[in-house]
């Protein structure tokens, strides 16, 4: 029994287990929905209920039995990843219950955490939704590629990729405001390029979709390109190698073009073009740049307030549809951050897992 903001109760909760390993495109049939018991918390630990839950890109590289900068999912168990909650019962003083806490436990409905696993966050100056996508890694992702990673200068034409996702989609305004002077994103489908245009600061969209990726951005930058966040590879880096300047800078974030593949993925068949220009390359783990959250949380939060920096979510309701929000993450059919919502905010009652 676990008491529960002033009430006893037995907790129970839903959680999505790995029930394979996928080869190339995962599906549905590689998740299950299962439910379970909560223990009490034990002396330095809280319990929270989870409202909101992330999924991302790098989850995909998890579900491989493969070595990596961050160890596999494990077949069978819970999955993991970013989430935000609330503090249901607590046995620690320095977070109590009522706290908004976010966390690594995501995928289920309800965690038992040691208290420094548990981030405490101010809901008052945002929701707490932008804590998983501009004021969560997501944000951070494109603060640190854009400011130590492959810093922009005054002037600098930056070209993006997956630039109306969560972190594209803050990237190409921040761009702007570290004095960018064009900037151009990739995205699937004319939707997408005019939310790029209207939405999210670029200068210029360029669509994936419609073929000749080089021809399409030596359009956009015909003078060349000075920076690329590179969250795609394959084509997009090949691309973006041909159009660099001297002296350019590339932030690796990420490959998703290559995640499912069954094959080992192309690369790009240009690098010499990158030495003769002299064109940095250098990859990028957001976990390498947690230090930066103060100072990113500070500008970030209120920018969002007075309305400078847009931010969108594509949501997707309850735990039991949370592989449908990964998989169709991963086809992009996101605009801005994909969520995941748990429950709504500020409801103590625990659910009957069913």
């Amino acid at each position: 029994m676990t008491t529960i903001a002033g009430t006893t109760t037995q907790t129970r909760s839903r959680e999505i287990r790995l029930a394979a390993r996928p080869v190339g495109e995962p599906g549905p049939h590689h998740f299950d929905l299962v439910a379970t018991e909560v223990p009490e918390p034990a002396e330095g630990q809280v319990l929270v209920r989870n409202t909101w839950m992330s999924v991302d890109p790098y989850m995909r590289c998890r579900m491989d039995d493969a070595p990596s900068y961050i160890p596999p999912f494990v077949l069978g168990a819970a999955l993991e990843g970013s989430a935000i909650g609330e503090v249901v019962a607590s046995r620690s003083a320095s977070v109590p219950v009522g706290a908004t806490v976010s966390h690594f436990l995501g995928w289920r409905e309800y965690a038992v955490l040691d208290t420094a696993a548990a981030t405490v966050v101010d809901p008052a100056i945002a929701s707490q939704s932008s804590y998983l996508g501009p004021l969560g890694t997501t944000g951070l992702t494109a603060y640190a590629a854009l400011t130590r990673t492959a810093p922009v200068q005054e002037g600098d034409v930056v070209f993006v990729s997956a630039a109306a996702g969560a972190v594209g989609s803050v990237a190409g305004q921040l761009a702007r405001r570290l004095g960018a002077s064009r900037v151009i994103g990739s995205a699937g489908g004319p939707l997408k390029t005019r939310k790029l245009l209207d939405r999210f600061g670029y200068d210029a969209a360029v669509d994936y979709r419609q073929g000749d990726l080089a021809g399409q951005l030596a359009e956009a930058a015909p003078e060349g390109i000075d920076v690329y966040l590179d969250a795609v590879g394959g084509d997009h880096l090949q691309a973006a190698i041909g159009a660099m300047r001297q002296g350019g800078r590339i932030a690796m974030v990420g490959a998703i073009s290559g995640y499912n593949a069954t094959t080992p993925a192309l690369g790009p068949d240009n690098l010499f073009q990158a030495a003769a220009r002299e064109v940095t390359l250098r990859g990028m783990l957001v976990s390498s740049h947690f230090d930066l959250f103060p100072e990113w949380i500070g500008r970030a939060a209120g920018w969002l307030a007075d309305g400078s920096l847009h931010a969108e979510e594509t949501v997707v309701d309850g735990i039991a549809h949370a592989p449908e929000a990964f998989l169709g993450m991963m086809r992009g059919a996101n605009t801005g951050k994909m969520l995941v919502r748990l429950a709504p905010a500020t409801s103590p009652a625990a659910p009957d897992a069913r």
